[in-house]
Parts: C-alpha cells; structure tokens; sequence
C-alpha cells in the first residue's frame, strides 16, 4: 500500500509539472527596450552655417588699399562714403561726374557701380588746360576705371548723346566754376535733366558763400550762395529732395578763397552745402515736367525729309535746323529766349537768317524758303 501510493504521488507531481500542448507558436521575448534619450544623449538639430555679410560696395571703394595716398589724404576733408550714399549710388547704375577735374570723385564711382556699371567723367577745355589734362589722363589708364567714358566738352552741353537715362549726375565742388566759365547754366541744367532717367539724381556739392553774395564770390573766393543754385536747377524741373550738413562748417567765415589751389592749409574746411534733386517720375506720379517742353521753348522737329546735311534731332530742348541750304545747329534756348528753331525749313535764330527770333513769316506757296546770309556750322 504505502509503495502504491508512492508512485501514484510521482505521477500526479510529473502530470501538474508538464505544461499543457498550445495551438499557437510562443512569440521570442521581445528585447529590452532602449532608454529614453536624456539631454545629454539627444542628437542636437543640424544648425545652418550663419550666413556671411555682403561687403559694402561703398565702404569696399573707399577703403581699398590701391586708391592712391593723395586720394586717401582727402578724404577727411570730402567724407565719401557718406556723399555716394546720400545719392545713393550702387553697383550696376550708369551715372556721370561733371567737371571730373583729376578724378578723385570719377575713380570712386566706377569702383562702387562695378563692371556692370558705367561712368561718364566729363571735363571742359579749361580745366583740362590748366591743372587735370595730366593727372586725368593717367588716372584712365587704371584698370579700375575700364568703366569709366572720358568726355571732354563744355558745361552748356556737358554730356554726349549716348548718356540717356542715366541714374545720377553729381557736380562735386564745381557748380560755381560755371559762372566764371561764363556758362549758359539754365542750359547746361536742362541738358542734365534729359540726360537723366526719370526719378534719378543731379547732386551737387559747393563751397557757400555769405547770405547775400549770391554768386559774386564765384571767381574770387570760389563760392556760391546755395539759394541760387537751389532756384536755378529747380527752374529746370528738378525737385529738391534732401539735403545734408555732414559737410558743413558754421565756423567758416566764407571770406577766403575755397580753392584747392588757394585753400592752403585750410583746404577742406569750407562750409559746403550736399543737395539732392531728383528728375519727376512723370509716368508713375501722372504730373507733368515743370521742365519746358521741346514745343514749349520754340522747338519743333524736323520733318523727316530734309537736307542730307541735316543731322540728328536733339531731345528734348535741341534741334538741328535744316535752313535749305545747310543745317545750322540752334542752341537751347536761353532764360532770355534770344534763340528759337520755329522751322526746319526756314527759320533759326536772328543772326542767321535775319528773322526776329521765333517770327518766321511763312512762305508764300510755290516759293523757294528764305535762304539765311552767314550761316555757320558747329
């Protein structure tokens, strides 16, 4: 009894250890997962390289190392970079620099408008005569100034046919040569005007002159009183936009001569006045010019048949006139409306074909035009 019961002891105890038969596959334990990551693990994001600065064309042209020592040591005394900004000159613009003298202004520009840009570096005889024809003509030869048209003409017509639209104009220091120089400057300014895009700049910079002097002191002190040149260009259709005292000097007493050439150790130091005028954006303001028009200053153009001698138009102020015989350029007229071009046929200005300026009686039918006595070419 007591073995019987042995045995049927180990065989309940191997029946309850064996593990019941499954209809299913048993799934592997799953691996230990990994740990959260902590702050000190964690993959940081990718960070983008800070981007790099664009230099300042500006600050690039007058600080570069290969402007000359002359240059540099007048730049205390003209503070560029403050100027070229104040007219907002940038890389790709066409622009001109008027009475360029040795090009210490001409040689900045081309550098700040690049190869993409243009200057025009403009110059009358006299000054070439007397101080610049040297040092502008070796200046050119830099590789810098590639960009760069030499111009050598008078300040009545400063600018070659070929500068149209351009962005700026600046008359740096020289505004008040053009009275000494005996310059038709009512001219001089409406020709700048047509050589600008609409909405681009004329700048002008000059030495004052005390109130009341106006341009007495042109010649003598090389001064110019601002509220003169203020009314002359504005008479041109210019709006004044801005100015700025970064070159002025209170201190200045304006009795003393501001040339470079006289100024001695005081060269610099004037009381100078910085304008910015801006040609009318005309088709975007839908106002018209205050700048009289072609018609308006006695000017019509001429018919397309015409002497051969007869050569381009001059828009918008200037014509070509074709008298028959000859073709006699008429210059713009001036404040005094002492010369007119009324008909490419037949009329010009007095002294050319003996008719009072801008009456020219018409021709009776079938006859030959008046032919002028004298008439002369340019």
């Amino acid at each position: 009894m007591r073995r019987t019961a042995l045995l049927l002891t180990c065989l309940t105890w191997v029946a309850c250890s064996t593990p019941p038969p499954r209809s299913e596959p048993v799934a592997p334990p799953a691996p230990p997962s990994a740990p959260a990551p902590t702050e000190e693990t964690a993959t940081p994001p990718a960070v983008e390289p800070a981007p790099v600065p664009t230099p300042d064309p500006i600050d690039q042209a007058v600080t570069t190392t290969d402007r000359s020592e002359a240059d540099r040591a007048l730049d205390a005394g003209r503070k560029p970079a403050d100027l070229l900004r104040f007219f907002g000159i940038s890389p790709g613009m066409r622009v001109a620099d008027l009475m360029a003298g040795g090009g210490y202004t001409t040689e900045l520009l081309a550098r700040v408008v690049g190869p993409k840009g243009q200057v025009y570096g403009q110059n009358p005889k006299l000054i070439l005569d007397r101080f610049a024809q040297g040092p502008w003509t070796e200046r050119l030869q830099k590789a810098v100034l590639q960009n760069v048209v030499r111009v050598d003409a008078e300040m009545d017509a400063p600018l070659p046919a070929a500068a149209t639209s351009l962005d700026a104009v600046l008359l740096v220091l020289a505004y008040h040569d053009t009275v000494w120089f005996k310059t038709d400057r009512a001219r001089m300014n409406r020709a700048i005007y047509a050589a600008l895009a609409p909405g681009g700049v004329y700048g002008i910079v000059d030495h004052s002159a005390r109130a009341g002097d106006g341009v007495k002191q042109a010649e003598k002190l090389h001064r110019i009183e601002e509220s003169v040149v203020i009314r002359e260009v504005e008479a041109a259709g210019f709006v004044l936009e801005g100015k700025e005292a970064f070159l002025s000097h209170p201190e200045d007493a304006r009795d003393w001569n501001a040339s470079p050439s006289k100024a001695g150790e005081k060269r610099g130091t004037s009381d100078r006045f910085v304008l910015r005028f801006r040609k009318p954006k005309q088709a975007e303001a839908g106002e018209a010019s205050s700048a009289p028009s072609a018609e308006q200053a006695g000017y019509v153009q001429c018919p397309e048949r015409r002497s051969q001698m007869c050569t381009k138009i001059y828009k918008p102020v200037c014509a070509d006139v074709d008298t028959g015989i000859r073709c006699i350029r008429a210059p713009c007229p001036s404040i005094e409306k002492k010369t007119y071009a009324s008909d490419c046929t037949a009329c010009a200005d007095s002294k050319v074909i003996g008719h009072r300026p801008g009456a020219c009686p018409e021709a009776a039918k079938g006859s030959a035009p008046p032919r002028p006595t004298g008439a002369v070419t340019e």
